[in-house]
């Protein structure tokens, strides 16, 4: 039944005004009308906070299993790159409890996993690439039955060439895709003219998710062929097409469904499906539903992790540290498949500029093809390994110069109306770096500690301390227009309660409560009367990843599209009701609704529109929109704003011993308008610590062979309680989103992570103090002990 036009009084309200719940009202009136009443903006509790906190909440390995469940395992290949010249399954089928076995011949469909190239195999066929790799799957009636009789396979290998490294990638020009080049302006003749020059080389290694809840895939046969894969990705869709793809049937025959997972950070973006398919293929095969969950060392040695980069740089500045000329050639170590490692260097190409205006560049990036895990997201998405590089050449520039480095920071910052254009010709509109960074300057008592730490160091001959403050401005949508979609659908029940359903998937971050904030502030409803369900692809269809930094951002606007459709149907129906005085708004606020000076419940008003057959549920979408991006010229607008931050970090190192310790970090994040301050500022401490674990501690060591070695919690060391400094100050910059974002509020996964930037600098400056800020040291991230002690000698050494 088709509902009468809304008349202008019941309109939909502005997406930024303070009581989004007031129809057709300014932000000012709607605050006065609602006494400050909003679900948004404020800060609540995890939605499933008291489910995690007593161990109630469903992880796919929690969901109750059916029976004649069978479990999987992977054979996984022993050697780094070699032919398959025999393999003899007897042993495995043999072992006790296994019911099949199953290799890439008995792939009815598409043997691949690969998300854009198709390169890369759900198990090997002839040749290995990687140590891990693998080969075949094993189903038994339980898990280490399963497990134990995977390694029982013989196979033979003739062993090929091995390439690990990127710097062996780069000398034997083996590359997974074309190596890509941004340009602006005439490097060469601006370099010429630079009357100094530093340049050099940089070694930042990977890192490992490491996800507290590892890989794992629940297939359950359904009628008519069909298939319910219940598993832990951000990306349910794509796990949807490949498992389609694998077991050769249309995807309408495949639903995946993904409620919560104990962690994400990229590694379940694309590599869940690796899992998926694995498990899907034998439960479509046996027609019994099979479980695959990795244990922990099995996913570390197959999955791959954050790309480590090796690069080459060359920068003409001017005797202020005003950098006039800008060359670096990036190696990423892809692994043996392209996975997303083109996206990746993108966003590092991309993101080489971080805070500053650079007029002459010529930038390129080359993904390295080695005998190692593909790699794929990692929080930051290249974004950080980009960025950091120029804040190494900053640190250097400063140091050579005997200037500040924060100075020589501030000098090189984009402007407001000139210098405001990234190399990749995008204007930037909402800068506001240097007003944070002045901000937090004064907040964190920069200068005043740089003294004292000099004061200190000069009386302290073996513990020295170090102070760095460095920014950050990160381009928020993914780098793949067509990405940046999302549908919703809300549901309102005729008790009043509100169900939501989006294509975002909750990984801990805090999606779902951002989600149900939206859609309670729009239909003027307390958050306890939402609920989110499982991302399902069998309700929002062709989702997008939950990565890039957008999931709230994409599915916080496609559930207010159809919240706010829902309640213009509602005042509609009021105004029906009760009248339109003199075109007063009608407002949904505190679980009532005013309509004519009438108030009633807002259950109330719904159990009467459901009588008269009003709509109660609807489909929202939500496209982002001015985005635009050539790949072959590295040119457009791919990004809808930027968010920006600084931290302040304080450390001391032990110089005999290589040790340290962070002792204060201050943190000055830009949220916008924040949907959940509480959330945020949780987002951004984790990022903090976890972007420090990368550059100081998470070490990922392969031995001569090509395995990884740290493949477990007992030789990957991330930081743990006793490596968060003590005076830990973390605060949200107060500044609107100048785009139409959901409720102006900016994205929070990803760009905090270029935080402890700080803390890698600050130990740098603590090891210069050894050669009294003389020479620059050579320190590689991460900064482990053994490093630290590296770059001390070579600073004693050159002093």
């Amino acid at each position: 039944m088709n509902q009468p036009h809304a008349p202008a009084a019941i309109s939909a309200a502005r997406a930024d005004a303070p009581d989004a719940g007031t129809a057709h009202a300014t932000p000012a009136a709607a605050l006065a009308a609602g006494q400050g009443w909003k679900a948004v903006g404020v800060s609540r509790p995890h939605e499933s906070a008291e489910l995690h906190v007593l161990g109630q909440a469903t992880y796919t390995d929690d969901i109750p299993e059916l029976q004649g469940t069978l479990h999987a395992a992977l054979g996984l290949s022993s050697k780094a790159h070699a032919r398959i010249t025999a393999l003899d399954l007897s042993p495995v089928r043999s072992a006790p409890g296994v019911v099949a076995v199953y290799t890439a011949a008995d792939i009815v469909g598409t043997n691949d996993c690969g998300p854009i190239i198709h390169d890369d195999p759900i198990w090997a066929v002839e040749e290995v690439m990687y140590v891990g790799q693998p080969i075949f799957v094993v189903v038994a009636d339980t898990h280490d039955n399963a497990r134990r009789a995977a390694r029982r396979a013989l196979v033979t290998y003739d062993e090929l060439p091995a390439i690990f490294t990127p710097q062996e990638a780069k000398a034997a020009n083996s590359y997974v895709l074309p190596p890509m080049q941004l340009k602006r302006g005439d490097y060469q003749a601006a370099f010429a003219q630079a009357p100094h020059v530093v340049k050099g080389q940089l070694f930042v290694g990977g890192q490992e998710q490491f996800y507290l809840e590892g890989q794992i895939a629940y297939a359950i046969p359904k009628e008519d062929n069909g298939l319910l894969v219940q598993c832990s990705t951000q990306h349910p869709s794509e796990m949807q097409h490949v498992v389609a793809h694998a077991i050769g049937v249309h995807s309408h025959k495949v639903q995946v469904e993904c409620r919560r997972m104990g962690g994400g950070f990229g590694g379940k973006e694309s590599q869940s499906a690796l899992w998926a398919a694995s498990a899907g293929i034998a439960a479509s095969k046996l027609r019994r539903p099979v479980k695959l969950r990795a244990d922990r060392d099995d996913d570390m040695l197959v999955t791959g992790k954050r790309h480590c980069f090796y690069y080459e740089y060359e920068v003409g500045y001017d005797d202020n540290g005003k950098i006039l000329a800008a060359r670096a050639d990036m190696t990423l170590r892809a692994g043996f498949s392209a996975d997303l490692s083109g996206p990746v260097a993108t966003r590092a190409v991309c993101h080489f500029d971080n805070a500053y205006y650079l007029s002459d560049v010529d930038i390129r990036a080359g993904c390295g093809k080695t005998n190692t895990q593909s790699n794929t997201a990692f929080r930051g998405f290249g974004g950080p390994q980009g960025a950091i590089a120029i804040e190494y050449v900053i640190d250097e520039i400063a140091r050579n110069l005997g200037r500040d480095p924060l100075d020589v920071r501030r000098i090189n910052f984009y402007g407001t109306t000139d210098r405001n254009v990234t190399p990749y010709g995008q204007e930037i509109v909402d800068n506001v770096i240097d007003k944070l960074t002045a901000e937090l300057e004064q907040t964190s008592e920069y200068r005043a500690r740089r003294e004292a730490i000099a004061a200190f160091n000069a009386s302290s001959p073996v513990l020295k301390k170090g102070i760095a403050l460095t920014p950050l401005k990160f381009g928020i949508a993914f780098n793949v227009t067509h990405l940046n979609q999302a549908g919703a659908l809300v549901h309102v029940y005729v008790d009043g309660s509100v169900l939501v359903n989006h294509g975002g998937t909750e990984m801990g971050q805090g999606i779902n409560t951002k989600v149900m904030q939206v859609v309670a502030h729009e239909l003027g409803v307390d958050l306890s009367h939402v609920r989110v369900t499982a991302t399902d692809t069998s309700k929002v269809a062709n989702t997008s990843a939950t990565a890039a930094s957008t999931g709230a951002d994409l599915n916080g606007k496609a559930a207010q599209d159809a919240a706010r459709q829902i309640r213009e149907r509602l005042a509609a129906y009021a105004v029906k009701l009760y009248g339109d005085e003199d075109g007063q708004p009608v407002r949904f606020l505190d679980n009532h609704v005013h309509v004519n000076g009438h108030k009633l419940a807002f259950a109330e008003l719904v159990q009467k529109a459901y009588l008269a057959r009003v709509q109660l549920w609807s489909d929202g979408f939500y496209a982002t929109p001015h985005l635009h991006w050539d790949a072959k010229t590295m040119n457009g607008h791919p990004f809808s704003y930027f968010a920006y931050g600084a931290a302040v970090s304080e450390v001391v190192v032990d110089t005999l011993t290589g040790e340290w310790k962070l002792l204060r970090a201050d943190a000055l994040y830009d949220a916008g308008r924040s949907l959940n301050p509480a959330i945020d500022i949780g987002q951004v401490e984790g990022a903090f610590i976890q972007g420090m674990g990368w550059l100081t501690t998470e070490q990922l060591w392969w031995n001569a062979a090509g395995k990884l070695m740290t493949h477990a919690p007992s030789t990957y060391k991330i930081p743990g309680i006793s490596d968060c400094p003590e005076d830990f100050r973390v605060q949200l910059f107060d500044n609107g989103n100048v785009e139409d974002s959901i409720h102006r509020s900016k994205a929070v996964g990803e760009p905090p992570l270029l935080l402890p930037f700080s803390v890698f600098f600050a130990i740098r400056d603590a090891i210069s103090s050894v050669g009294g800020h003389k020479v620059n040291p050579p320190l590689n991230a991460p900064a482990t002990s053994e490093e630290i002690l590296r770059a001390v000698s070579a600073v004693e050494m050159a002093a």
